[in-house]
């Protein structure tokens, strides 16, 4: 049986990119929880699964005091029952109480089981959090889910959903179910309900990622985009620099007869891109007039 569920927690934490740790504080959380049911909630417990034998122990500890000098029995023990456990035991010494992990009965049973449950979900969560919270303003695909009323759009990222609202897309699109898309990641929170990835296509940085993604020299570092702007009726421009004077910055964005460029405004369903050279002692160029 302890093999069994040290097998069962290596699964888990393989299948579900859970730390094992976690898991093993949930199936202690979750002993501690059906044992309270059969020892009151003010008794001193605590327990503790040992990793490699799988061996689980529930034990009360308890600080060995003189029996005329005890205040409370639940974390106290005199010197002479401390001895009846450990012959050695000394006053001021802390000792493990331990108890039998027979029987709780079944509605301890169910106790326990929906313990770890939930700190699995909890784990899951804090999992997908950290994960998305470090993809912040990156891309990511993913399959459209669900078309909410108001115009939002739910979208399945295989770990988790995302939202995408109606503000945050272009007036050029209308996204349908199942149907796959490119978002922009602008915001991760945490909820009652598990992570919120917020999505955007209508964020500056979006069209960044996807020159990035198309051209080589921006991303190796050579080609520098300084800014970024997007208008409402469906205009985008860029300020390009470039960090070797031998390279065209505007050139290398827009690609042997257009390709490259064509291919960032075709995810963008036809928005027209200018592209123009930074320069320094003017500052922004990005300005919409």
């Amino acid at each position: 049986m302890n093999q069994e569920l040290l097998h069962l927690l290596d699964q888990i934490s393989r299948e579900k990119g859970i730390d094992n740790a976690v898991l093993v504080d949930a199936v202690c959380s979750a002993v501690l929880s059906a044992a309270r049911k059969r020892f009151g909630p003010f008794e001193n417990l605590d327990a503790r699964l040992d990793t490699t034998t799988g061996a689980i122990t529930l034990f009360s500890p308890k600080t060995v005091t003189l029996e005329d000098d005890i205040v409370d029995d639940s974390i106290e023990i005199s010197l002479e029952e401390a001895q009846e456990i450990d012959p050695e035991a000394q006053l001021g010494q802390s000792i493990e109480l331990i108890h039998e992990l027979e029987d709780y009965g079944r509605i301890a049973a169910q106790t326990a089981k929906q313990v770890i449950i939930q700190k699995v979900r909890e784990a899951e969560r804090d999992t997908i959090y950290r994960e998305f919270i470090e993809r912040e303003s990156e891309l990511v695909n993913g399959i459209v889910a669900r078309v909410e009323r108001e115009g939002n759009l739910i979208v399945d990222l295989g770990k988790t959903e995302a939202l995408l609202p109606r503000r945050e897309q272009s007036f050029r699109e209308a996204f349908k179910r199942n149907e796959r898309i490119r978002a922009y990641i602008i915001e991760v929170k945490k909820s009652s309900s598990g992570p919120q990835v917020i999505l955007s296509r209508t964020h500056p940085g979006f069209l960044k990622r996807l020159f990035e993604m198309e051209v080589p020299e921006i991303y190796e570092g050579i080609v520098e985009i300084k800014e970024a702007a997007r208008d409402a009726s469906g205009r985008a421009k860029i300020a390009v620099f470039s960090h070797d004077k031998d390279v065209d910055p505007v050139g290398a964005c827009v690609g042997i007869k257009g390709m490259r460029v064509q291919s960032v405004v075709q995810e963008l369903r036809g928005e027209k891109i200018d592209i123009i050279p930074w320069v320094e002692d003017e500052g922004s160029l990005c300005a919409m007039p």
